[in-house]
């Protein structure tokens, strides 16, 4: 178990709908991380930017992002995850992949789809959350608007970390800073969020804004309208002594979810 873990967010811009140049733009970001860090986090559809062209662009899961996630981790060491367009069968999937050194994987289905958007037009929204484990932490990661929703984040499994990956216009970016640390405080969790930065191919501008703050809403690094590489450490043994001397968590309510 390790008391430490260290996180590397990574904001950027996207080339719009262009898989492989977003790809080679990631691989340059990530070429020095190379045992400085034990997870990296990319925003939200970082091969495509938020589109719903999902019939061209969507890839297997035997594709080249998913070859290209896997590569990465083994050159970094560390957990690579982000989402992507893919899909099964005939459906479409807003997919994070948590991509372990070794190959091995997990993926979450983006339960809550935008419908401002019409997101839940084109994908088909996932049914349960993913909680994994790494290097002794608990981890759940979310993506985007699932930030609006505080019963699917609700720290019921007992996580330590909350992550979410996002394509999160700058006209709202005040909730999204917000909703981060709101989401810290009634979890009693460390919370990453990491947006996108620039403007997309259909004129939304992004100022990015990927946030950590720690279980108290505490913010440990920000930043906007800038391209940015950051890492960070946090603390599981500043964690566990916070919720022993606050025990919040001990009340909680309890719920079932009933998914449609």
């Amino acid at each position: 178990m390790a008391d430490i873990l260290r996180i590397t967010t990574v904001q950027s811009a996207l080339a719009w709908e262009d898989i492989e140049p977003n790809l080679a733009m990631f691989s340059k970001k990530l070429a020095g991380l190379a045992g400085r860090t034990d997870v990296i986090v990319l925003p939200e559809m970082f091969t495509t930017g938020f589109s719903m062209d999902a019939p061209r662009l969507a890839e297997p899961m035997n594709g080249r992002t998913m070859g290209w996630l896997s590569e990465q981790a083994r050159l970094t060491g560390a957990v690579v995850t982000g989402s992507f367009i893919a899909k099964e069968g005939f459906s479409f999937f807003n997919r994070l992949v948590w991509m372990r050194p070794d190959g091995s994987f997990e993926n979450y289905d983006k339960r809550h789809l935008f419908s401002p958007a019409a997101e839940h037009e084109t994908y088909t929204a996932g049914q349960k959350k993913l909680i994994t484990e790494w290097l002794g932490w608990k981890i759940c990661p979310l993506i985007c608007y699932d930030l609006r929703f505080p019963v699917w984040s609700r720290n019921v499994e007992g996580f330590d970390l909350l992550l979410y990956m996002a394509n999160w216009p700058d006209r709202r970016s005040h909730h999204w800073k917000c909703l981060l640390m709101a989401r810290a405080i009634e979890n009693q969790c460390f919370v990453a969020g990491v947006n996108r930065c620039g403007t997309d191919g259909v004129g939304f501008h992004y100022t990015g804004d990927s946030t950590v703050v720690d279980y108290s809403a505490k913010i440990l690094h920000q930043v906007a309208d800038v391209e940015d590489v950051f890492t960070i450490a946090l603390s599981l043994e500043m964690l566990r002594d916070y919720r022993s001397s606050l025990q919040f968590l001990a009340d909680k309510d309890e719920f079932e979810i009933f998914v449609r």
